[in-house]
């Protein structure tokens, strides 16, 4: 049984599975696709991530995919707490360059479902935050593309003052959503 909420964006989800806790810990099946099928989400993911970051305000992102290896991504945390991020970047969209945040964190068990045609990021919120997340296509530098995490015609109000913030350089240096590279992303 599964938990699912719309947040507000075309197909992006908050899921939180079950969690059966007893003296010993716990269980928890945090990905089935006949579960996820019968709630209308038939995706086939083929790759699994996992990043560590030691320090709060650590900023993963906005990345996606241009087609044809466009990602659709199940994140989740395990391990901290982080501010997750979803912006549509599908030209034409009554919703574009829209965003939705929530928290995710190894307490609160959820997680975020990203569709093909979004754009994906994060800010860490506790030290030594882990986040898994499945993807439908395999990692692609050739269509691996980011967007600033600041811009202002997105407008994301982080939850991290911004000289508390660690980017890498690739994150830093992405471009904005009016100089992105974009395609027609089918859903």
């Amino acid at each position: 049984m599964l938990e699912i909420r719309a947040l507000g964006l075309d197909g992006v989800l908050e899921i939180v599975p079950r969690k059966f806790s007893d003296e010993r810990g716990f269980f928890s099946e945090t990905y089935n696709a006949e579960t996820l099928l019968a709630h209308g989400i038939a995706l086939t993911f083929v790759q699994d991530n996992h990043s560590y970051s030691a320090m709060a305000g650590t900023v993963r992102g906005l990345h996606y995919q241009l087609p044809p290896r466009a990602q659709a991504k199940l994140v989740r945390v395990v391990r901290g707490r982080a501010f997750d991020v979803v912006v549509d970047i599908r030209r034409g969209s009554s919703t574009f360059a829209q965003w939705v945040g929530v928290e995710l964190s190894a307490e609160k068990w959820n997680q975020i479902l990203v569709p093909v045609g979004f754009a994906h990021g994060l800010v860490t919120l506790e030290p030594e935050t882990e986040v898994l997340y499945k993807v439908s296509e395999h990692y692609s530098a050739e269509h691996d593309r980011a967007i600033r995490f600041d811009d202002p015609q997105i407008g994301i109000r982080w939850p991290v003052a911004p000289d508390r913030l660690c980017l890498s350089a690739k994150d830093r240096d992405a471009p904005l959503l009016a100089n992105a590279s974009l395609s027609d992303f089918d859903r």
